[in-house]
């Protein structure tokens, strides 16, 4: 299978509604695709010690991560029948409430955009070096885990 080209996967700040609405419309002239899986990763209002999350401060090894995700892309359009596929992470603050992450599959037949979509997430948040501070409301931080 040939190797699909690299994409730019980070944004820097929060993934806008628009974006994934724009990101959405414009696959209406592809009419190979029966179906679409999206994923939206959205940044909770959690209570820590009485405090709540305000924001996460996403950081990554760029370089690794941006070679785990072409990994992660060649590996599902090798295993599933996908006709396009669109990772887009946050990079900085991102508030409580906005998305950070935004998975996109596409393909004829729903089982495999679905399919594909949710071993792309379960990948990304095993494999890929992202990490996030959540930025208490008091201004501390706490690093965050899965």
């Amino acid at each position: 299978m040939a190797e699909h080209k690299r994409k730019t996967v980070f944004v820097q700040g929060a993934v806008s509604a628009q974006f994934v609405a724009d990101s959405i419309a414009n696959h209406s002239s592809k009419t190979d695709i029966g179906a679409h899986s999206i994923f939206l990763g959205q940044v909770r209002r959690d209570e820590k010690d009485g405090k709540f999350v305000q924001a996460i401060d996403y950081t990554a090894h760029e370089e690794m991560a941006n070679e785990q995700f072409h990994r992660i892309r060649e590996d599902a359009f090798e295993k599933y029948p996908l006709t396009c596929m669109h990772i887009h992470h946050s990079l900085g603050a991102v508030a409580a409430g906005e998305i950070s992450l935004f998975v996109f599959t596409s393909s004829p037949h729903r089982r495999a955009a679905i399919d594909a979509c949710n071993e792309i997430v379960e990948r990304i948040k095993n494999e890929v070096p992202v990490w996030g501070k959540e930025v208490l409301e008091d201004g501390e931080y706490v690093w965050k885990t899965n």
